[in-house]
């Protein structure tokens, strides 16, 4: 009889042993790769590569540009061409025209910034990526503000170069240091807070369409209401929508005000700026309490 053994099994080998985490209670594994606490220039970083690397961005600007350099030299053009004597007249005055129609494109911009997320689902991994809500909503309103308020920037000066160089020979006076000031600085810091009033608007409706037929309608009903307004009894109504209309306070800039009364000077700009902050409070809050 054979006495033959069966092999015995061998043991398994040796699991390696767990390492416990830096401060953790319980052992787990140490990933080599450095844990960063993220902050504010994180957001920041994200939100300009979004920007940047998007179509709408560079379509949006790239009209906004032609319309305020276009029709403002247009209008520049125009006027030294037909009148004689241009005394009386703000060279800076003639880029309103352009400005007031490249807004449009700057509100587009700006509710595309946010709205356009929701309607894709991006929104959903830009909030996982960054959990803090607020954050996401500050980084996304420096981005678009400074992206803006520069181009907008270079756009003016270079039309109020222009407008002031065709029309000083038809005897234009020479702007005023304010005047320079009102027609660049703070025409494009007004335009740039519109634009930004614009995204928080789509951050609060989360649609593209609906929010940029508000804003349009807030940059245009108030002018178009209050110029058909004939009865008496209306009169003080029709005067406080001309006179707050944003037509109007973008003419403010150009001391060319279409009103007697109302907002003058830097006023405008500490209107818009107390719309926006207002907004961009109840845009923070409705984002808490929201899902995305």
């Amino acid at each position: 009889m054979s006495t033959h053994q069966p092999p015995m099994p061998q043991a398994a080998p040796a699991a390696a042993p767990w390492q416990a985490a830096p401060g953790g209670a319980h052992p787990g594994y140490t990933s080599p790769i450095p844990v960063v606490r993220t902050h504010l220039g994180h957001a920041l970083a994200s939100e300009w590569t979004k920007i940047r690397s998007v179509r709408s961005t560079v379509w949006t600007l790239g009209v906004f540009v032609v319309l305020v350099l276009g029709v403002g030299l247009a209008a520049g053009a125009l006027i030294a061409s037909t009148s004689s004597d241009l005394s009386t007249e703000n060279a800076l005055g003639f880029g309103f025209f352009g400005l007031l129609l490249g807004s449009m494109p700057i509100i587009t911009l700006g509710v595309l910034t946010t709205a356009s997320e929701y309607g894709t689902g991006m929104i959903r991994t830009t909030m996982t990526a960054c959990p803090s809500r607020v954050r996401v909503l500050t980084a996304k309103a420096i981005v678009f503000f400074l992206v803006a308020f520069v181009v907008t920037l270079v756009s003016t000066t270079l039309v109020a170069l222009a407008q002031v160089s065709m029309l000083e020979s038809h005897g234009a006076p020479a702007p005023s240091g304010g005047d320079w000031m009102k027609a660049t600085v703070g025409i494009s810091l007004y335009i740039a807070l519109l634009g930004l009033l614009s995204l928080l608007v789509g951050s609060i409706i989360r649609h593209s369409a609906g929010a940029i037929t508000i804003m349009i309608g807030l940059l245009l009903a108030p002018l178009v209401l209050a110029l058909f307004m004939f009865a008496s009894s209306l009169e003080k109504l029709r005067a406080a929508l001309l006179e707050y209309s944003i037509p109007n306070q973008l003419s403010v800039f150009y001391s060319n005000s279409l009103s007697q009364s109302g907002p003058s000077g830097w006023e405008p700009l500490w209107i818009i700026v107390g719309v926006t902050a207002a907004v961009f409070a109840a845009a923070c809050a409705l984002l808490q309490r929201r899902d995305v």
